[in-house]
């Protein structure tokens, strides 16, 4: 039987089992907690303590979670997207993405030289292929397109 999360120390508790793990963002913790049958209040108490000590950071958790995804080969778009679904502010994603330091042209060129071998569409069929992988993956359609064009012979 699951512990029962009836009081800020056992949230506390759940919540640092589940940092330990990897970073996770307030909105996200905070659904996790409520999952295991926490109160609102209960999860406020220990998630704020928790942003106080340090051992709780919106920052770390953006920092990580966008290095993860560009290694992934995801780019910028999709992440800003996966972000703001997990509840995180736009600006602070904003901001995270520009400060990650990530050469989005180099990653977008490792996703293609994975997923096509580094072969340049022969016809508008296979452009459209490989351009449709692309923009789901998150990288900007003009990118794509300069890739795709060769373009990224410099």
């Amino acid at each position: 039987m699951p512990a029962v999360l009836d009081n800020v120390a056992a949230v506390r508790h759940a919540a640092m089992d589940l940092l330990a793990r990897r970073e996770h963002g307030r909105v996200e913790l905070s659904r996790k907690l409520r999952q295991r049958g926490a109160s609102d209040e209960h999860i406020e108490a220990a998630l704020d303590r928790l942003s106080e000590e340090g051992l709780l950071s919106e920052a770390r958790y953006l920092e990580s979670f966008i290095s993860y995804r560009a290694r992934s080969g995801f780019g910028p778009q999709r992440i800003r997207d996966d972000l703001s679904q997990r509840g995180l502010a736009r600006a602070d994603v904003e901001q995270a993405l520009r400060e990650s330091g990530i050469d989005w042209r180099e990653g977008l060129r490792e996703t293609w030289q994975r997923k096509f071998a580094g072969q340049l569409p022969g016809d508008a069929r296979e452009r459209a292929k490989q351009m449709r992988f692309l923009v789901y993956r998150g990288y900007p359609m003009d990118l794509v397109g300069q890739l795709l064009r060769g373009g990224f012979d410099d």
